[in-house]
């Protein structure tokens, strides 16, 4: 069955999360921080973050999570914010990170809408981050719907949001692929019933991944390839 629609992750996904995620972090955690290393310890510690490497580790709760269940572990560290504050500062924050998109996206994007394919994005960062980043790189208007974990459709792995997509796009979920980095990716994917793309632009290994997808890809530049296929 032809694929119509595709639902990509953002982080990970449409951008290299370490490129764009590792060096954001350790500016963020130094910023709550505010000199106190102890703090700064129990931070990173929360987050799986390495201060030394100034990377994440495989098994942060940033690479899957959403913004708020971010700001949530974090909270109890920055006394002059409430969890709801700080979850607007990271959003906005992250809105003005740096990016590393994973591959050319105008032109990758531009190619898939050629050939009459419906896209969207649904991340678990807030949709004013999504909406930011995708402005910067110069693509939101190529998709049809954006989504963050506070849209109100819910988050990854919930199937809701995905189905969302699939009403707004008009496309039947077993006609469009949802295309991930993580196992949130792929669970809410085969929980709503989709097909299912995972990439290695992220933390997660191949065979991570391979178990819960229909084809595991370097990266979203091989999906044209695999649609021929």
């Amino acid at each position: 069955m032809p694929v119509d629609a595709f639902l990509f992750d953002k982080d990970g996904t449409l951008f290299d999360f370490a490129a764009t995620w590792n060096g954001w972090a350790a500016q963020v955690l130094e910023t709550l921080a505010k000199g106190d290393q102890e703090v700064l310890a129990a931070m990173a510690g929360v987050i799986s973050y390495d201060l030394e490497r100034r990377a994440f580790n495989p098994d942060s709760l940033v690479i899957a999570g959403s913004n708020d269940e971010v700001a949530e572990v974090l909270a109890p560290f920055v006394a002059e914010m409430e969890v709801e504050e700080l979850a607007v500062f990271l959003a906005q924050s992250a809105a003005e990170a740096e990016l590393a998109p994973a591959v050319p996206l105008a032109e990758f994007l531009d190619g898939l809408l050629a050939r009459g394919k419906v896209l969207g994005v649904m991340t678990n960062d807030a949709e004013v981050s999504a909406k930011s980043q995708l402005q910067r790189a110069g693509v939101l208007d190529r998709f049809a719907f954006v989504a963050g974990c506070d849209s109100g459709h819910g988050a990854k792995p919930d199937p809701d949001p995905l189905l969302a997509f699939c009403k707004a796009a008009g496309v039947p979920p077993e006609r469009t692929a949802m295309v991930g980095d993580s196992l949130h990716d792929l669970e809410a994917g085969a929980a709503a019933g989709m097909r299912r793309i995972g990439v290695l632009t992220g933390m997660a290994l191949r065979e991570d991944l391979a178990p819960h997808a229909d084809i595991v890809l370097p990266d979203i530049g091989h999906i044209p390839a695999w649609i021929d296929r």
